[in-house]
């Protein structure tokens, strides 16, 4: 983040992970947006990568179920 102001691609990654979190679930299409924002290299901040690779780590473990 510059100058205090987050970007748009955080303030959207932040919103999909609170979500995920909070449904228990995610969406294809929300793992999908997170995993291009992951490998566009957008400017996300460290903690926002963080909290998108415990999403990941979660559904590998089956902590989070992928539905349609």
């Amino acid at each position: 983040m510059k100058g205090g102001v987050p970007s748009k691609t955080t303030l959207g990654a932040k919103q999909i992970v609170d979500q995920i979190l909070v449904a228990g679930q995610i969406s294809r299409k929300q793992h999908m947006l997170l995993t291009c924002a992951i490998l566009s290299d957008a400017q996300l901040t460290d903690e926002d990568r963080r909290q998108i690779n415990h999403i990941f780590d979660y559904i590998q473990v089956g902590r989070l179920k992928i539905v349609d």
